[in-house]
């Protein structure tokens, strides 16, 4: 058992195991609605305990050991977003690459571009290319 980082509210000993079994639902579900997908939601969480485990934090009681946990899974699922966004290209830098299988079809981008351009531009701003709407509206 890793050592203890709480009393819990009865003022027993809580171990890392304990606090991970009573708040991993919890802290999964925040991160997979910011993540959208489950293995950078299962990063997030991961990375949240191991930042408990670093911290070796004396909460003042449940609900602020709940509060750290949250808020801190909230903020690395927040950075792990922006880092995305920042690196994000632009189209044309990737005009020279070879295809890795030129007969592989996306039907869904192939329909997206039968779109009148208005309505095209939008869409694959923002769904390919991670723009935010207020940045599509400027660029548009």
């Amino acid at each position: 058992m890793i050592e203890i980082l709480q009393r819990g509210e009865d003022n027993a000993p809580q171990s890392f195991e304990e606090i991970y079994e009573q708040h991993f639902n919890t802290i999964y579900k925040v991160c997979f609605s910011y993540m959208k997908n489950i293995a950078d939601a299962e990063d997030a969480v991961a990375e949240t305990f191991v930042k408990l485990l670093k911290k070796k934090i004396i909460f003042q009681n449940a609900e602020h050991k709940k509060a750290w946990l949250l808020r801190t899974a909230i903020n690395i699922c927040k950075n792990n977003l922006k880092h995305w966004r920042r690196n994000n290209k632009d189209i044309d830098e990737y005009g020279n690459l070879e295809m890795i299988n030129p007969f592989q079809k996306n039907e869904v981008l192939e329909t997206i571009m039968c779109l009148p351009k208005r309505y095209k531009d939008v869409i694959y701003l923002y769904y390919y290319e991670g723009y935010t709407t207020e940045e599509i509206a400027q660029m548009t």
